[in-house]
C-alpha cells in the first residue's frame, strides 16, 4: 500500500462514515451470498472491511481467501482479524505472510477466547504467544501497515477492574497499535466512557464503536456473544412485545440501531463499525439513515 494513505490516515480524515465486519462463509452458497454483499456495499464505500478469523484458526484459510479476495478484487480496504489461539508463532507468522502476499497489509491483533468455551481458563499454546501485545509486535515485524487492536468498553472478562483493563491496552498502543474497534455494547454511555478514559490517559487513537441491528431473535442470541452476555434489560424491554411478529420486531430493532447511531454522531464519533453478518440489507439500511456513505458513495 506505498504511496496510498494508511487505514489510521483515512480513520483521522473520515467524517461520517462506516467500516463493515464479514466472517469467512462455511459453504459454497454462502460464499456467493456474501460476496453478493460485498458488492452491494462497496458503493457506499466504506472505509474498511474487516474479516474475523475462527477460534483456534478454525477459519484461517477462509479468511485469508476473503480477506485477499477484497483487496485483489475491490476499492474496499481489508482489515483481516488474527488471533493467537491454539497457535504457535510460527503458525501466526505463516498467515501474516500469506496475508501480505494477498495484499492484505492491515491486521486487526486479537489475543482470542478458548476454542470451543469462551469463559474456560486461558491457555496459551506452548510455543505461541500469551497476549495481544505480542501479537502486534509479530504483526509489524512481519509487515504490516497498521495492526489494530480490541478495546472493551466494560473491560475484558479477564481484566480485575477497569484500570488494569484501560493499563492493558495502552500497553497494546505502546507495542505498536494504531487504532481499535471497541465490543459491541448497546449502551452508548459505555463507550463513551472508554473514550474518556483514552483521552484522560493522553490517548487519542481513532476509536471504533461496534453497531449491530438486532432485527431478529437469532440475531439478539447472537449479541450475546458478541457482548460478552451484556445485553442490557432496556434492550429486552423493547423487543420483547415483538417477538411473534417478525415485521415489527425487525423494525424496532433497526430504529434502536438508528437512535445509538445518531447518538453516536452527535457525540463525535466519526466511523461507526457495522457488523453485516454476511448480508448487505441492514447495513445498507443504516448508512442510509446515518447518511455513512463515503464520498461518490451510493446515498
Amino acid at each position: 500500500m506505498t504511496g496510498h494513505p494508511s487505514l489510521v490516515d483515512d480513520l483521522r480524515a473520515a467524517r461520517r462514515r462506516f467500516s463493515v465486519e464479514f466472517s469467512p462463509a462455511h459453504d459454497e452458497a454462502t460464499a456467493q451470498r456474501q460476496w453478493r454483499a460485498v458488492q452491494r456495499l462497496e458503493p457506499l464505500a466504506p472505509v474498511f472491511a474487516s474479516v474475523t478469523y475462527g477460534a483456534g484458526g478454525g477459519d484461517r484459510a477462509g479468511s485469508v481467501d476473503l480477506a485477499s479476495r477484497l483487496a485483489r478484487e475491490t476499492t474496499v480496504r481489508p482489515l483481516a482479524h488474527l488471533t493467537a489461539v491454539g497457535q504457535s508463532t510460527a503458525q501466526l507468522a505463516d498467515v501474516l505472510d500469506e496475508l501480505a502476499a494477498g495484499g492484505v497489509r492491515d491486521v486487526l491483533a486479537l489475543r482470542g477466547d478458548p476454542d470451543g468455551d469462551p469463559h474456560a481458563p486461558w491457555e496459551p499454546h506452548p510455543e505461541g504467544l500469551e497476549h495481544a501485545d505480542e501479537l502486534v509486535r509479530l504483526a509489524l515485524q512481519h509487515g504490516a501497515d497498521t495492526v489494530a487492536v480490541a478495546a472493551f468498553p466494560l473491560g475484558h472478562p479477564d481484566s480485575p477492574d477497569l484500570d488494569t483493563d484501560l493499563r492493558r491496552l495502552l500497553g497494546k498502543f505502546a507495542a505498536g497499535a494504531r487504532c481499535a474497534i471497541a465490543q459491541l455494547t448497546f449502551d452508548v454511555e459505555d463507550f463513551l466512557r472508554l473514550r474518556d478514559r483514552l483521552a484522560a490517559a493522553g490517548c487519542d487513537v481513532p476509536l471504533l464503536p461496534g453497531l449491530l441491528p438486532v432485527t431478529s431473535p437469532r440475531v439478539l442470541e447472537v449479541t450475546r456473544r458478541l457482548t460478552d452476555g451484556h445485553e442490557p434489560s432496556w434492550l429486552h424491554r423493547r423487543l420483547d412485545p415483538f417477538l411473534d411478529d417478525r415485521g415489527a420486531f425487525r423494525e424496532e430493532g433497526m430504529r434502536v440501531a438508528v437512535e445509538d447511531g445518531r447518538r453516536l454522531l452527535a457525540e463525535g464519533v466519526e466511523v461507526l463499525h457495522l457488523y453485516s453478518l454476511n448480508a448487505a440489507s441492514n447495513v445498507e439500511a443504516l448508512v442510509g439513515e446515518l447518511g455513512l456513505a463515503g464520498p461518490g458513495g451510493a446515498r
